[in-house]
């Protein structure tokens, strides 16, 4: 089969090669892929004592073309959402992927490959900061990098729990982020837009959501006295003001998550932005795309016919 690999540990570079199709465990299921998401940090998820090259990836939708002994729930022939996060045979930026049954889930009827694909790292991650952030209807929320793939979901689900949203993102975003239920937003790169913020929430938001790396301190600048802010970007920021500061931690379970993503979004209650579907043979191209951090909602590789 042909997938993207990484040829060693020492170099990032990322190569199209021919490999050979996975063999299966007993627990686990091959899936024919259909598409795959372009995730930031898909060059550098690498376990440790692999062999390369190793095919790189985390998230997919694909059809189940052979199952290992043990699995009942599942089957050749069903169409699947599924996480590849870490594991040891390789992801999912392939023709083929080995995959555990307990990280799939079925693609609903509704969705197509493409959205299924882009459901899993950006979903797991919003709903999981909905959670820890913990806010009430009628709170306000700050989400730094509103117009990524996790912040157009933050906006919708903040929005449907009655939770007010500001966004920070360029300019060109902003009619964007706001169509999608947000408040008001501020362009990142205005000298006063922490002064926006301030003047519409006087006092500061209930919390925030760091997104974008280096934002985690700007967040805590709009944020009120004994609020909350969390880092999904990595940053270290200090308490202060009596502020809650929390690093963003996964959870283990991507299941009973998804499938209720999916669902949301199969009934049209969520929007899953796909700012681009790129063909197989370009998605080294969608990988720096997304690693510049400009992507407004997902990138989405698709695989047939590759």
């Amino acid at each position: 089969m042909q997938a993207f690999v990484r040829v060693d540990a020492q170099n990032d570079r990322i190569e199209l090669q021919e490999v050979p199709i996975p063999e299966l465990d007993k627990d686990e299921v091959l899936v024919k892929v259909q598409a795959f998401g372009v995730g930031i940090h898909d060059r550098y998820f690498i376990p440790a004592n692999v062999r390369f090259p190793y095919p790189i990836g985390t998230e997919a939708a694909g059809i189940i073309t052979k199952t290992g002994g043990e699995v009942s729930d599942f089957q050749a022939g069903d169409r699947i959402i599924l996480s590849s996060s870490l594991q040891p045979k390789g992801g999912c930026w392939a023709q083929y992927v080995a995959v555990s049954s307990d990280m799939l889930i079925p693609l609903p009827d509704t969705l197509d490959f493409i959205l299924g694909a882009a459901i899993p790292v950006a979903g797991k991650t919003a709903v999981e900061c909905m959670q820890a952030l913990g806010l009430k209807e009628g709170e306000t929320l700050f989400v730094a990098g509103a117009s990524g793939a996790i912040g157009t979901l933050i906006i919708q689900m903040a929005k449907n729990q009655g939770i007010r949203v500001i966004g920070s993102a360029s300019s060109k975003n902003h009619k964007y982020m706001l169509s999608l239920g947000a408040e008001k937003a501020v362009d990142y790169s205005t000298p006063d837009w922490k002064g926006h913020v301030k003047r519409w929430i006087p006092g500061g938001t209930d919390a925030a959501l760091a997104i974008q790396p280096g934002t985690g301190k700007d967040s805590m600048d709009v944020v009120k006295d004994g609020g909350k802010v969390i880092t999904v970007s990595g940053d270290r920021v200090g308490p202060e003001r009596s502020i809650t500061v929390q690093q963003f931690q996964h959870q283990l379970d991507i299941r009973h998550t998804i499938r209720n993503l999916a669902d949301d979004i199969s009934r049209g209650k969520i929007r899953l932005e796909i700012e681009r579907i790129y063909p197989f043979k370009q998605a080294l191209e969608a990988l720096t795309k997304t690693e510049t951090r400009h992507a407004r909602g997902k990138l989405v590789v698709a695989v047939a016919g590759s």
